[in-house]
């Protein structure tokens, strides 16, 4: 039988993360890597069995990348905090451990809750990532944002639901954002990547548009209203921030 290894990057996450490791306790290897906690994180983690590793921020693709690379066992699954795993998937990724598989990498059904609301519109509803993999054909980019695992081989999809308990609250939002839209100005303006604060915007009144209109964010209802508020004005931030840092360079 194939043995797994769960790997966790984390920083002040003393009120996700038991929630996340009860949910993974049957795993044969948990390795969380910090990136400078200082709350009971590693306390936490520590009490549960899991291996801790520290290291200093590096973004999220080579944190991930990082976290990868310490595991002892070839199956990856890659979790963050804020995650639980269900029932369903953990018994079909124990089935798939046990009787082995022809594919390389598994992309795995997300349900995300926001405000505490379970998100069923807004393009939230039916999202895949590539989480359950086996490293010796693959590892995660170094993107600082927006990170994601690239993989050869045959790649499967999974139904059974990771369960992704984002943003509890608005104030957590706006903190995620402000980091979040640093670090994407940041990768866009070393690509080169310019931007005006026309063009911010318009990119986020599309945004709005998009998730609100589009993919039908009004039937999420009032949270789904000021989700879609706040995911434009992320896109307002980052390209207002890609315009700051080209401005300053000029000085």
């Amino acid at each position: 039988m194939n043995k797994l290894s769960v790997v966790i990057i984390t920083k002040n996450e003393e009120y996700n993360i038991q929630r996340c490791l009860d949910s993974i306790s049957w795993a044969d290897e948990i390795v969380v890597l910090d990136t400078g906690s200082d709350d009971r994180t590693i306390e936490i983690c520590e009490e549960m069995g899991a291996l801790v590793y520290k290291t200093e921020w590096l973004g999220f693709g080579r944190s991930k990348r990082k976290a990868v690379e310490l595991a002892k066992y070839d199956w990856i699954l890659s979790m963050d905090a804020d995650e639980q795993v269900s029932e369903d998937l953990k018994i079909k990724i124990k089935k798939i451990l046990k009787e082995g598989t022809d594919y390389t990498g598994f992309k795995i059904k997300e349900q995300t809750f926001y405000l505490g609301q379970k998100i069923k519109y807004s393009g939230w509803n039916n999202e895949f990532h590539l989480r359950f993999f086996n490293k010796k054909y693959g590892n995660f980019n170094e993107n600082a944002v927006h990170e994601s695992v690239k993989i050869k081989g045959k790649i499967s999809r999974l139904e059974e639901m990771i369960w992704h308990y984002s943003l509890p609250s608005i104030t957590t939002h706006v903190f995620k954002m402000n980091q979040y839209t640093d670090m994407a100005a940041k990768e866009l303006f070393d690509k080169g990547k310019k931007s005006m604060p026309s063009n911010a915007f318009f990119r986020a009144i599309w945004a709005f548009t998009r998730m609100y209109v589009i993919k039908l964010g009004f039937l999420d209802g009032k949270a789904g209203f000021v989700l879609a508020v706040n995911s434009a004005h992320y896109v307002f931030l980052k390209y207002s921030k890609l315009w700051e840092l080209w401005k300053n360079q000029k000085k």
